[in-house]
């Protein structure tokens, strides 16, 4: 720094008879003396090796998989997603289209969006779907080869034993929406032909009210827990009651504790 003064006194010093002029072309000579000096004195020195930046710190935290359900988009999870991220959780919303692909083909996408997303900062894996969702959900949970550290499942409104209206709808929209054949109340419907999902708590949310998927088609073998809430199929997933059970069920494995939901016979 001293250095710098010096030489912009000298030419300070030099240029001043030439008057206003010089003494305007000496401070900016000056100054661009004063900073190479300057920048040279904090350049390492020539064969010195410039160590790297730090490295980002991982913080190690829990990532939910929402899935929403059919004919809908990512959008329609958006409440939950946010009481979600509220509570501390990263939030995958996996999208897809209901009117191009099967259930296997949709599931095929989401494994592929889970091996680009999910990262050895996450200490688990959880998911929550809402009524197709959860059928891709079991799909991808019942194959060979699992997503790293999976947690629990939260099924909202899900059509585990196949659907008596897809039964009705198949022959109607069956063409435009793909899956819905494959949810039909029947035997040789995918979803009665997936096979069982092992070592992962499960807990079914359904709605009392549900034109759609009635309560008996709902439950699932190898559910831990099943609840009833007040409400219908569609907005089920907007609900403040069913985003309370949905996170404690994600912490504990459990929905006991909350008034509002009643266990179902």
């Amino acid at each position: 720094m001293e250095r710098a003064d010096r030489v912009a006194t000298l030419i300070g010093t030099h240029l001043r008879p030439l008057g206003r002029t010089g003494a305007l072309t000496g401070a900016i000579v000056a100054g661009l003396v004063a900073a190479a000096l300057l920048s040279g004195a904090a350049a390492p020195p020539c064969g010195q090796r410039i160590p790297p930046p730090p490295r980002p710190v991982i913080v190690p935290h829990e990532l939910v998989v929402v899935a929403h359900g059919m004919g809908r988009s990512s959008l329609s999870m958006r409440p939950l997603v946010k009481a979600l991220e509220a509570e501390g959780y990263e939030v995958m919303s996996f999208g897809y289209s209901s009117y191009c692909c099967t259930i296997p083909e949709i599931g095929a996408q989401l494994q592929r969006e889970l091996a680009a997303r999910v990262g050895p900062q996450h200490t688990r894996v959880h998911f929550v779907g809402h009524s197709l969702g959860n059928i891709v959900v079991r799909w991808v949970l019942s194959r060979d080869t699992l997503p790293p550290r999976v947690g629990r499942v939260v099924m909202l409104a899900p059509p585990n034993q196949g659907a008596h209206a897809a039964n009705t709808f198949t022959p109607v929209v069956g063409w435009l929406l793909k899956p819905v054949g494959e949810l039909r109340a029947d035997s040789l419907a995918t979803v009665r032909r997936l096979p069982m999902v092992h070592g992962v708590e499960i807990g079914v949310i359904a709605a009392r009210d549900d034109r759609t998927v009635k309560l008996p088609e709902t439950h699932l073998t190898e559910e831990k827990e099943h609840v009833v809430v007040d409400g219908g199929h569609s907005f089920i997933m907007r609900r403040a009651d069913v985003h309370r059970l949905t996170i404690d069920f994600l912490r504990t494995g459990t929905f006991a504790g909350l008034r509002k939901a009643m266990v179902a016979p």
